[in-house]
Order: C-alpha cells, then sequence, then structure tokens
C-alpha cells in the first residue's frame, strides 16, 4: 500500500446492506506486472449482495474487505513489465475474480491483461456494467456451449444483467433465442435479438419451449426448481448451463436419466474475450443497458435495489461527478 488514501466502501462483517461504509482507507500500488486504474464507475451484479450476506464468494474472502468486481476507468499508474497499457489509457475489466476485487472504490490495482480498453461508444458507466455479466454469457455461449449458427437457446431471466448479454451474443452466433422475462420486458428483449419470449409468470416456460441445444438458465434450481424444469425443453445431447447454485447430484442424475447433458459455470478474468466484447459494443452490435446510477457512498441503497429483483440491467455505483 502507499502513502496516499482514497474513498471506498468496505464491510467488516457479513450482513445486511447496512455493513456497508463509506471510509478512507489506504491507496493500493501496483506490483510488477499490475496497472492502478482510477475507478470512474463500478457495476453491480448479484455476486455482490450474495458475498455480502456471507454467501457467493465469501469463503474466499477477509476482512476489511471491498466488494465488487465491474470496474471502468483510467490508467493512473503502470508496474514493472507492464507493455500493454500505460498512464491515460481509458480501461474496463474484472478484477481478480473470484478473489477480491474491490471495486466499490476510488481506486484499484490489477495485472494488466485482466484489463482490456474500454468501449469508445460508451461512457464509464456503461463500461462500467459490461465486464462480469457480458463475460459471463459470452464464456458460456462461446467457450463452453459452442454455440453454432441454427441452434436453439433458452436464456432465463433474460431481462436481467446477463441474460441480456447472453440474448445479444446468441444472436450475433445465429441462434433461435428464446427469452423468458416479464411480459413487460418482451418488446426490449426482441429488439435486442430474441427469436421468442416465454413470460414466466404467466407460462411456464418448459411447456412453451422445446427441442432446445442450450439452455442458459440464470435462475437455479430454488423453489422454482427452474434448472430441473429446464431439462424437459432440451433435446437429446442438449446442455443446461446452471449459473447460480451450479449442478447438484440430484440435477447431474436427472439430466443424465433425460438424456441429456449438465454442467456449472463460473466466470473468469478475460482481457481478450473483453476486447472482443468491446468491438461488438462499438460496432453497435450489442447494447449495455443501465437501470440506475448511485454514488458510491449510496452502495447500501444500490444493494437494496438489486435485492429487490427485477432490474433491467444493470445498477451501477459512480466514483465521479
Amino acid at each position: 500500500m502507499s502513502g496516499h488514501t482514497m474513498r471506498a466502501v468496505t464491510i467488516r462483517e457479513f450482513g445486511g446492506p447496512e455493513v456497508l461504509t463509506p471510509e478512507d482507507v489506504a491507496r493500493p500500488e501496483p506490483l510488477p506486472t499490475e496497472v492502478l486504474v482510477r475507478v470512474h464507475a463500478a457495476g453491480i451484479n448479484p455476486v455482490d449482495w450474495k458475498t455480502r450476506t456471507g454467501q457467493g464468494m465469501a469463503g474466499l474472502q477477509t476482512f476489511p474487505l471491498i466488494l465488487g468486481w465491474d470496474v471502468s476507468g483510467v490508467v493512473e499508474e503502470v508496474g514493472f513489465g507492464v507493455t500493454t497499457l500505460e498512464p491515460g489509457d481509458e480501461v474496463y475489466g474484472m478484477p481478480w475474480f473470484p478473489r477480491a476485487g474491490g471495486a466499490y472504490a476510488e481506486y484499484v490495482t490489477a495485472p494488466a491483461r485482466q484489463w482490456a480498453r474500454k468501449p469508445s461508444t460508451v461512457d464509464h458507466v456503461h463500461a462500467a456494467a459490461v465486464p462480469l455479466a457480458a463475460l459471463t454469457a459470452w464464456q458460456i455461449l462461446v467457450d463452453t456451449a459452442h454455440v453454432q449458427a441454427g441452434q436453439r437457446v433458452l436464456i432465463t431471466a433474460a431481462a436481467g444483467g446477463v441474460g441480456h448479454f447472453a440474448v445479444q451474443f446468441a444472436r450475433h452466433l445465429g441462434a433461435h433465442v428464446i427469452a423468458t422475462a416479464s411480459s413487460a420486458r418482451h418488446p426490449w428483449l426482441k429488439d435486442l435479438g430474441a427469436d421468442e419470449t416465454i413470460d414466466y409468470t404467466t407460462t411456464p416456460f418448459e411447456e412453451a419451449a422445446a427441442d432446445v441445444d442450450v439452455v442458459v438458465d440464470l435462475v437455479g434450481d430454488g423453489p422454482d426448481r427452474t434448472s430441473t424444469r429446464a431439462l424437459k425443453t432440451l433435446s437429446a445431447g442438449g446442455l443446461l448451463v446452471a449459473v447460480p447454485g451450479g449442478v447438484s447430484p440430484d440435477l447431474a442424475a436427472a439430466a443424465d436419466a433425460a438424456g441429456v447433458r449438465s454442467t456449472g459455470f463460473l466466470v473468469e478474468p478475460d482481457g481478450p474475450a473483453l476486447t472482443r466484447i468491446a468491438e461488438l459494443i462499438d460496432a453497435g452490435e450489442v447494447s449495455v443497458e443501465v437501470e440506475k446510477t448511485f454514488p458510491l457512498a449510496e452502495a447500501a441503497t444500490a444493494h437494496t435495489q438489486g435485492e429487490a429483483g427485477h432490474t433491467r440491467g444493470k445498477l451501477v455505483l459512480t466514483t465521479t461527478d
């Protein structure tokens, strides 16, 4: 750490939004191969509030903890050995995930190759909404499911952060996209590229979708048993990617019995993929939805809104006026 301080939002125990406390802390310094980034905006993801409550990535963290993994900002300083970035570069990234990323702060450090140059056609607020959600969707569809043109892809919770990127990436890959969301979101999702929309509040999606090659389940096998129900939509040999909660032994057994495949998934930092995603954003092929922004000091309010559910796209914290 340097002798400088910065403003950050920390937690010193797991709990409700009230444990998020703005305070002055030591500013980090970049080690060799790392860069120091002045944060302009930090995206908020469900894993943030799950970790805050002692779930999510809580088992990997130590106190005091600065939450957050989505960053857009400007390189302030580079460590020894960095040749790909220099001070003044606008970058975005998902530092360190699943270890603490420290995004709810005025500065963060991370290896240079965990960053990519920010899309030039969007501001820092919208760029900060991209990394974790977009990388999750990209790594599922491109690297895990290897989606091909003409395949049928079902995306649950399609109006959320990961979901709205998954719809657009699946469309970009040439898939037939089926999206679940409340009816109010359907026109928007169709604009993003959904070929079919299902109102999950009125219609069991497993009765409306069939012959699916890939299911991207962003709800999980909670009380509604969404992952288990999704197995019924898959064609023989199809793939279920269960994101929240992964694949339990019971779910794996059910998938095997149905003659389909299943896998859990956890996103990884991926600078090259962020570069490709930035190209798609700048080309106008992918849009970024931000429902609301909050000043850094109002992180607790932002968490309260996020935990209530039904956010369209993302919520973002800002560190600059």
